[in-house]
């Protein structure tokens, strides 16, 4: 298992890294047919049968890529509405995960269709503003929020991890494990903010925007709305009796397992890089 997850890792890497080296429509290309396999999975998981949620995922990605052939781009007012309100769902989301953390909740197949298919183009429009608008560095530093989130929260877990955070969700997630992604994503902004002034990372325009008080808060709340991603797919999961949402990257899982945490980060980031620009 671990063997594959590093082949299946090494191997993404490259195509990602390859496309972004090659040109930003490269990039946007790979970026929307992740998102359209995601919008399968999701679809899956609401209950769908592969077939139709195929179609969709196929016709999200298409969508997309015409968006992004045509030239047009949503104003800046635009995307920022959008990911405000992509935002306000997810915080939403955080708060009926906390509630219901200790039972689970039911997601209707309407509610959850309904979800998908705006929160997962929402996502797409905010990394492919961050990768065209700031170029691949500034974009990698927003989705280095949820990586290391997701990597402290594996080791913190495994270490100090007793009380279980939301075990009719996910039991094998902890409250240690949420405390150390906090922690380990502020520590990392500061440092970088120290010790590489000149790289054009998100955390450190946020500090230097708002304030190292502020902006540490506000990457915190980043954090634990991304925990709500993660738990939001595991419930679809759950009520879908599924172990993962594909089968797609062996060792992995599918598209959506991979990205779950991403979803909210994106958007909030697109919201914050315009409150504070």
């Amino acid at each position: 298992m671990l063997y594959q997850r590093i082949i299946t890792a090494l191997v993404l890497l490259a195509v990602i890294g390859g496309a972004m080296l090659w040109s930003p429509a490269a990039f946007d290309l790979i970026a929307a047919v992740a998102i359209g396999l995601a919008m399968w999975e999701w679809l899956r998981l609401a209950g769908w049968s592969s077939v139709v949620a195929g179609f969709t995922g196929a016709g999200v990605t298409g969508g997309l890529l015409a968006l992004d052939g045509s030239g047009l781009a949503l104003s800046s007012t635009a995307l920022t509405v959008m990911c405000a309100l992509a935002t306000a769902v997810w915080v939403l989301i955080a708060a009926v995960v906390v509630r219901s953390r200790l039972t689970g909740f039911p997601v209707s197949r309407a509610m959850a269709s309904g979800l998908g298919v705006t929160l997962l183009p929402a996502a797409w429009l905010a990394v492919r503003h961050f990768y065209d608008a700031g170029g691949a560095l500034l974009m990698v530093s927003v989705l280095a929020i949820a990586w290391i989130a997701d990597v402290a929260a594996y080791f913190a877990g495994r270490a100090f991890g007793k009380s279980k955070l939301a075990p009719a969700i996910s039991p094998g997630k902890t409250w240690a494990g949420v405390w150390g992604a906090v922690i380990a994503v502020v520590a990392a902004a500061l440092a970088l903010a120290h010790w590489t002034p000149g790289l054009d990372l998100f955390s450190s325009r946020l500090i230097a925007a708002a304030g190292a008080p502020l902006a540490l808060a506000l990457l915190a709340l980043v954090v634990l709305v991304s925990v709500a991603g993660d738990l939001f797919e595991s419930q679809l999961k759950r009520n879908a009796g599924m172990k993962d949402s594909s089968h797609l990257l062996p060792g992995h899982g599918g598209v959506y397992d991979r990205i779950d945490a991403l979803l909210p980060v994106l958007p909030a980031c697109v919201l914050l890089e315009s409150l504070f620009r």
